[in-house]
Formats: C-alpha cells, sequence, structure tokens
C-alpha cells in the first residue's frame, strides 16, 4: 500500500491554520483527514492543562499556559528620562506527559499516512526539537511544509476576539516556531482570503515533489540545526 501524502501547516496560535484546513479539505480532490494539536490538547484530562501551575502539579506535566513579562526600555533622547514598560504575553510549555502525548500524535500521524491516508497537520513548532522528532518519523512520507504566517498585530486582534484564548498566546512563539525559515510554500493570511491560501497551497503541491523535508533533513545530518 502507497503512503499518503502530508501538508503541514506550521504557524502560530490564530494564524489562521485551521481555517485554511478546512478549505483545502474542501478544495483537494481527494480525502485529507484533518490532524490538529488543539484536538490533542482537549484530549488530555483537564487537570493536565495547566495554567501557570506549579512544579509537580498535573498541569505543569502535561501542556501548562504560563504568563510572561518582559521589559521593554525606551531609552528616549538625553533629556528624556528611561522608561521601563512591561510588556506580559504567555508561553506555552509542555512537561513529560505533554511531551509524550506528542510523540504519540507525530507517531499516529505516521501511521494514518503508511496505512495510504493523506493527512493535513495542523500544528506548531514550539520547540527545536518538535521540528526534529517530525522530521525523523515522517522521513520516508511525502510531507509538503506550509508556512502560514500573519502579522503579530493581527494575530493580536484574532486572540482578543477568540473565546477561552489568553492575549499574547502567539506572541510567546511568534519567531520560535517559524526559526528554521525552510518552507514548500508560504501564506500570509493577513493578505489573502482562505480560499486565496488554499489555491496557493494546491499549486504548490501540482508543482512537484516537496523539498522543504528533504533540505531540513540535509540540514541535521550536516550536523547545522534544523
Amino acid at each position: 500500500m502507497s503512503s499518503g501524502t502530508v501538508i503541514f501547516l506550521n504557524g502560530t496560535s490564530s494564524a489562521g491554520k485551521t481555517t485554511l484546513a478546512h478549505e483545502l479539505q474542501e478544495r483537494l480532490p481527494v480525502p485529507y483527514q484533518h490532524i490538529a494539536l488543539d484536538q490533542f490538547r482537549d484530549g488530555l484530562p483537564a487537570q493536565y492543562r495547566g495554567l501557570n501551575s506549579p512544579a509537580g502539579r498535573p498541569g505543569q506535566l502535561g501542556l501548562n499556559v504560563v504568563p510572561v513579562a518582559s521589559i521593554n526600555n525606551d531609552q528616549g533622547n538625553a533629556s528624556t528620562k528611561k522608561h521601563d514598560a512591561k510588556k506580559i504575553y504567555t508561553r506555552i510549555k509542555f512537561g513529560t506527559a505533554g511531551k509524550q502525548m506528542l510523540q504519540g500524535m507525530r507517531r499516529g500521524i505516521k501511521a494514518m499516512a503508511q496505512a495510504g491516508n493523506n493527512v493535513i497537520i495542523d500544528d506548531i513548532i514550539l520547540d527545536p526539537e518538535f521540528l526534529v522528532d517530525y522530521l525523523d518519523v515522517l522521513r520516508h512520507i511525502t510531507v509538503y511544509f506550509v508556512g502560514v504566517r500573519c502579522p503579530i498585530e493581527t494575530i493580536n486582534q484574532r486572540e482578543a476576539r477568540r473565546p477561552g484564548r489568553f492575549p499574547g498566546t502567539a506572541a510567546g512563539h511568534f519567531e520560535t516556531c517559524h526559526r528554521h525559515d525552510c518552507y514548500d510554500i508560504e501564506v500570509d493570511t493577513s493578505r489573502l482570503s482562505p480560499e486565496q491560501c488554499a489555491a496557493r497551497v494546491i499549486a504548490r503541491l501540482k508543482e512537484g515533489p516537496p523539498r522543504a523535508f528533504p533540505a531540513l533533513n540535509k540540514r541535521a545530518a550536516d550536523g547545522a540545526a534544523p
């Protein structure tokens, strides 16, 4: 049995990944199974979905949303007094149970693809080690890596309108999730409609084999961080 094709949507929270995944499902000529981080997060026991849980508690061992305060220094000119402004955002941290769940999710995706299913992954590369594991697990699967981008100002506005979302969630991983900077195609959901983003992704699928995952695997084999 030949393996299915994987479309991997990576981007920050509220970047528009899920909306794009649903649009792709409507437009693609064959079925694609949508597998999202949120589905697995919501499948954790409630006590393992923590909000600033202290060390040793279930929330810290699973998925923990931790508030962070950074200092923005505004030096000003010589005649202006220096001001320190605190910027509050949140950071998503996975403990041992959370990371074990993520490892199982990735291997479940591999099993789905190996059984001949096409898959759309809706995830966030919150840590470089997450991408390393994806590269290892999906090494022999056809993966089109899609960067779903959006300016932080637009993302903050979207977060403010979404129930159950903490303001500043995306700010905590805005730079980290795209640090590898290697995709088969990137789309900006602030400039393009979901229909336009989906059309660009589908056009890339028709162009030929993916190049991002092979390039990232080569980078890792050469001893560089992916």
